[in-house]
């Protein structure tokens, strides 16, 4: 039999107060530390905690990479809108499409005037001919027009037209490249000064004459020297208006209307000589703005166009302004960016 073993006894006891009392040390040894801080916290002047976190942080804000730019349109820092379209159909609806109902018919409108000296309207605007316009709206008045790009299928070509206002010039203008004019002039013109023609026999308007707009006061003179047959007759349309034949048995006849309060020597019966001065521009009648409508008819009944009875021209930019429209049209053609014929 084997000698029993001498008992070597269970665990030792531990003393339950132990942990105990090392969690509490350490929990009031950091809660001490906060107090200490907030008091030596609250001891520094609040610029200098500031900068004590600033300094701190430097080195990271400094490392973290910058913010990229906003990316900003052009067209609109400049105040302006584009649009650019491929004409399947009536100009008007392209236009209207592209830029909404609200400025897409007036838009229309003014675009026109400037296509009208490339091609006729609405007949020789083809399906897929493209046009790029630069306007600016404006409240209660039609857009202005800063550059018109118009690829047409008819002349094969790429017109470009401007805005630029010479200085010294009362009046802007559109300007082809080169610094000609876009609309032609009239030698033994009715008006002294206009700031834009808005109507012409071949706009597809239907519209009898020429209107020219410009301020109330402009002087009138008579193209050609006549006799005056008539004044102020249909009032309500025409308002203040003169009739004038040309002398010589030649049978033109020249209508002005719209204009402002005639002067009393003008009488039925007076003889004029080209150039003299008639009357100034007005906005009386059916009219919407202050122009002048310049009408020629042989007989009683064949309209003419003042274009086609009128030596014309087109006047340029004298060599000193040049150099401000070529950057000028830089600075609109960077705005225009890519025709839509390139896309």
């Amino acid at each position: 039999m084997r000698p029993n073993l001498p008992t070597l006894g269970g665990p030792p006891k531990r003393n339950p107060f132990g942990p105990v009392v090392a969690v509490s040390v350490i929990l009031g040894a950091a809660a001490g530390g906060v107090w200490w801080w907030k008091q030596r916290m609250a001891d520094v002047p609040m610029d200098v905690a500031s900068q004590s976190v600033t300094a701190q942080d430097a080195g990271t804000l400094a490392q973290a990479p910058a913010a990229p730019p906003v990316p900003t349109d052009p067209v609109k820092a400049a105040g302006l809108e584009r649009a650019s379209i491929r004409i399947e159909g009536p100009l008007e609806t392209a236009l209207v499409q592209a830029t909404g109902a609200e400025v897409g018919p007036a838009l229309a409108q003014v675009v026109t005037r400037t296509l009208v000296w490339w091609v006729r309207v609405p007949g020789e605007i083809l399906r897929g001919d493209t046009l790029d316009v630069l306007f600016q709206r404006r409240p209660n008045e039609e857009p202005l027009v800063y550059a018109v790009r118009f690829v047409s299928g008819k002349t094969g070509q790429t017109h470009r037209a401007y805005r630029f206002q010479p200085a010294g010039e009362t009046n802007a203008r559109y300007y082809v490249p080169g610094g000609d004019e876009l609309e032609l002039r009239m030698e033994h013109s009715p008006i002294d000064s206009y700031e834009q023609i808005t109507s012409l026999l071949r706009d597809g308007r239907g519209h009898k004459g020429v209107d020219f707009r410009a301020p109330v006061g402009t002087t009138i003179r008579a193209p050609f020297a006549g006799v005056i047959k008539r004044k102020n007759w249909n009032f309500g349309s025409n308002g203040n208006c003169i009739e004038l034949v040309e002398s010589g048995g030649k049978g033109r006849r020249a209508l002005f209307l719209h204009l402002a309060e005639l002067p009393r020597t003008v009488q039925a019966g007076m003889r004029v000589s080209t150039g003299q001065v008639l009357a100034q521009s007005g906005n009386t009648g059916h009219s919407f703005a202050p122009h002048l409508h310049y009408q020629l008819m042989l007989g009683e009944n064949r309209v003419l166009d003042p274009f086609d009875q009128h030596k014309t021209f087109r006047a340029s930019l004298v060599a000193s302004q040049k150099a401000t429209f070529e950057a000028e049209v830089q600075r609109l053609d960077g705005l225009l960016g890519t025709s839509v014929a390139g896309k």
